[in-house]
């Protein structure tokens, strides 16, 4: 079904980016300009949803040129989910922002650049081009640079060049991949290569290029052993920048991974035993990274690593019901790790540091927050009924239920009471432990703040903590959601006779 509604939340992104750069030093109306707009964007991707949820497909072909000819954008049950968890990510993190940055940043651009972000994260989801998801991921990249580096405190220097030496040499492979595919094919539309690639005799060359495919969307998900850039990087900028980071960046190169790899790429005997090995060594070195750690944003990172494991795992097995655990666990991820930095920007306003060594009292001094900051580090651990536990279970029964597929259930068994130690240890040391003397005498930042100023570091906390909630008690709904999505990336048939607007025999 033809549909121009696709490209509202993209175009709506690019508007209220437009707008504000007419309000350059008007900290205030910024402010506002760019909560309603979140919010606006937020109701689009609701309807694009909801339409997406009845129709099966919507598409949409740039400049009436007909696919594969043109630029195809195509909104399935999957790409829309994306689109919905980025906006609301998005408001919670833009609500957050209109306090928690300070008015130094925002007059040089944060929130202009941060609509470009999110203009660039629902392109990628939203383009049915594999060039053009290429042109979305670079628009994100400059996009995070920027907002990494506001400020130009050395950190934040350090960690950015980090992050976009990494990502520009990821681009280059992807680049390199896209070009290798144009010269199998003749084409960059998605659904054409699904059909093209398939009838492709040299499955050598075929395999090669996949893996720069999975290089460079590996080095964006950070896995195993392309992860360096990320916990060098994320604890430097402030926390609601660090949280659409976390919960949004790292996953558009899962989204990427997935979209490849079930319609181009269809993982053989040898892409899913890589996959696998790979998943349980992101497991392990991300887990074992956040042991180690005591500043508290650091360990939130390696934690980002370790769990970006279990979906590269449920990728690797390739089953519907291993897609569908992947699904309901991105969805879980985006929502809880987005969370996760906005609680440790709140605990960064109380006590001004994210040493654990220097952090305690907190339950004492503050335990209705505490209790609300609770529900977030549960959803992360899994605990039961919390959002994190169901995923976990559809990926352990896959993992027994999958040949050769032992070592991978043993390192999620692994990660996931590493994550439990740590989150643990942390909730000990931030919250239940007296804080230490010499640290007694450093003034709190967030009592003496008016309560309209806490009351808005905090809605957006509260927000997402229901949105955990939701999804782990009302699991129902998300499973029932990730098996429709599982079964449209296991069959891509329909997705394909959407874009091309014909019948599919497949090979």
């Amino acid at each position: 079904m033809t549909d121009n509604y696709i490209i509202l939340p993209i175009i709506a992104h690019l508007a209220i980016a437009v707008l504000l750069i007419f309000f350059w030093r008007k900290v205030q109306i910024q402010r506002y300009i760019s909560v309603l707009g979140s919010l606006l964007v937020l109701g689009l991707s609701i309807g694009l949803f909801i339409k997406t949820w009845r129709t099966g497909y919507l598409t949409m072909q740039a400049g009436n040129w007909q696919a594969p000819f043109g630029i195809t954008f195509v909104s399935d049950v999957f790409s829309s989910t994306m689109v919905l968890l980025a906006g609301m990510a998005g408001l919670a993190v833009c609500i957050f922002s209109s306090v928690g940055i300070s008015r130094h940043r925002i007059q040089y651009g944060y929130f202009p650049i941060f609509h470009f972000l999110l203009l660039g994260l629902n392109g990628a989801f939203l383009t049915g081009d594999i060039f053009n998801l290429y042109v979305w991921f670079e628009v994100i990249i400059i996009s995070s640079f920027v907002l990494m580096t506001l400020g130009g405190k050395k950190p934040q220097i350090e960690g950015g060049i980090k992050y976009v030496t990494l990502n520009l040499l990821a681009s280059v492979m992807f680049l390199t991949a896209v070009a290798i595919l144009y010269g199998l094919t003749g084409s960059l539309n998605m659904a054409d290569l699904s059909l093209k690639m398939a009838e492709i005799d040299n499955r050598g060359l075929v395999n090669v290029t996949g893996l720069l495919f999975f290089l460079g969307f590996g080095i964006k998900s950070a896995v195993f052993p392309l992860y360096f850039w990320l916990p060098s990087s994320y604890h430097t900028p402030p926390s609601a920048i660090a949280a659409i980071f976390g919960g949004l960046l790292t996953k558009v190169g899962v989204y990427a991974l997935l979209r490849v790899f079930t319609l181009i790429f269809i993982p053989d005997e040898f892409t899913s035993t890589m996959l696998m090995a790979v998943a349980t060594l992101t497991l392990l070195t991300g887990a074992f990274g956040a042991v180690i750690k005591r500043n508290m944003r650091m360990m939130f990172s390696y934690l980002i690593v370790c769990h970006i494991g279990y979906l590269i795992g449920g990728l690797g097995m390739y089953t519907q019901a291993a897609l569908a655990g992947v699904i309901f666990y991105l969805i879980h991820d985006i929502i809880v790790k987005t969370n996760l930095f906005l609680v440790s920007g709140i605990i960064y306003k109380i006590r001004g540091t994210m040493n654990m060594d220097k952090l305690g009292g907190l339950y004492a001094d503050y335990p209705k927050l505490s209790f609300l900051m609770a529900i977030v580090f549960f959803s992360l651990v899994g605990i039961p009924p919390l959002s994190g536990f169901w995923p976990k279970i559809y990926l352990f029964q896959e993992g027994l239920a999958t040949p050769n597929a032992w070592y991978l259930v043993v390192a999620m068994i692994i990660a996931s009471f590493v994550t439990l130690y740590v989150i643990a240890k942390m909730w000990a040391d931030v919250f239940w432990k007296d804080r230490p003397a010499e640290e007694a005498a450093t003034e709190d930042d967030f009592a003496p703040m008016k309560r309209y100023h806490r009351a808005v570091l905090i809605i957006p906390v509260v927000m997402l903590a229901i949105a955990s909630l939701y999804i782990g008690f009302c699991a129902e709904h998300i499973a029932t959601l990730s098996q429709r999505i599982a079964a449209d990336l296991k069959d891509t048939a329909p997705y394909i006779k959407a874009v091309l607007g014909r019948e599919i025999i497949k090979p």
